[in-house]
């Protein structure tokens, strides 16, 4: 079913942090958050400058991608969570104010969150009940960050790697308390969110989990690798359920080295005989940085891949993006 806001040339949210930014990061530098200002200003210019479909903040204001939640919310150590803060809504708003292309929000997932973070014989009875409280408080920042303009938000649960890859995993508990967290009372027509479960599917995956999980978490797009050209990221789009729409990760976020773009097309004929190209966007596989400086490439290298990612996208779909 194809969907009017395709945001075709997406990517994961983090981008690689300038030297300066870390830098002064590193020191608590006097006007970090000017510094903080800047950094963001220039990547969204050159996202602008890619024509990318969607543009984010790089979360140039984490530490890693938890950090939206764990800087901004009390109590995990008491068993009541309260936010003294937005976890993204306010960094989300400053974003929209800096370009017409729409704004991206990215979270992490309250089930991973909840599975890192709980401890047996803490503040909390399970990891379910500290999964749900989680669930309630982004639920409430997703509705915040939809009223300050933002149509696109990701939720990133990379655990679920774990139960598509055959491992001990409750995929029943982890599914409800997703389903809690993006669950909207009345979600405007134009407002689409995803999620990323898995960033390298270079074994075989459990297709029957991933048609659980993929027919359970009411999102409207799964954000899926499909850079390596194996039988397990074929097996995950095919899992995707038709009215779902899929986005893929074509190039390796990790690696300098530009993908071959004959290798990557015909990738794209592969997906385009498992599900209508309509109904597909592409990205890097993940993150660039989802660590703070944790990055195997370079920030140039970075812009080289996401003009790699633009230019099969014009291929595949032309300028009807």
């Amino acid at each position: 079913m194809a969907d009017t806001f395709k945001f075709r040339i997406d990517h994961h949210g983090s981008l690689v942090r300038p030297p300066e930014l870390l830098a002064a990061r590193a020191v608590n530098a006097p006007g970090l958050r000017a510094i903080e200002d800047a950094a963001i200003a220039e990547a969204v210019r050159r996202q602008r400058r890619l024509s990318l479909t969607v543009v984010t903040d790089g979360e140039f204001r984490r530490a890693d991608f938890r950090s939206a939640v764990l800087d901004a919310v009390d109590g995990f150590d008491r068993g009541e969570l309260k936010p003294h803060r937005s976890l993204v809504a306010e960094d989300a708003s400053a974003l929209t104010a800096l370009t017409q292309i729409p704004a991206k929000a990215t979270l992490p997932s309250p089930a991973y969150l909840a599975a890192k973070l709980y401890t047996p014989g803490g503040a909390w009875g399970s990891t379910r009940e500290l999964g749900l409280a989680l669930a309630k408080i982004i639920n409430d920042e997703i509705e915040a960050i939809i009223a300050r303009g933002v149509r696109y938000l990701q939720i990133d649960n990379p655990g679920y790697a774990a139960a598509l890859t055959g491992q001990p995993f409750d995929l029943d508990e982890a599914i409800e308390i997703d389903s809690l967290a993006v669950t909207l009372k009345d979600k405007p027509f134009n407002v689409r969110i995803g999620i990323c479960p898995i960033f390298s599917a270079e074994a075989e995956v459990d297709a029957a989990v991933a048609e659980k999980l993929f027919a359970g978490v009411p999102v409207d797009r799964w954000s899926l690798p499909f850079d390596k050209g194996t039988p397990g990221e074929v097996a995950l789009l095919r899992a995707v359920p038709a009215e779902k729409d899929v986005c893929l990760g074509i190039v390796d976020p990790t690696s300098a080295e530009l993908e071959d773009i004959d290798t990557i097309m015909d990738r794209m004929d592969v997906a385009g005989d498992i599900r209508d190209l309509e109904d597909v966007a592409v990205s890097p596989s993940a993150g660039f940085s989802p660590t703070a400086g944790g990055t195997t490439i370079g920030v140039e290298d970075q812009w080289r891949k996401l003009i790699h990612v633009e230019t099969i996208a014009r291929m595949c779909w032309g300028n009807e993006l």
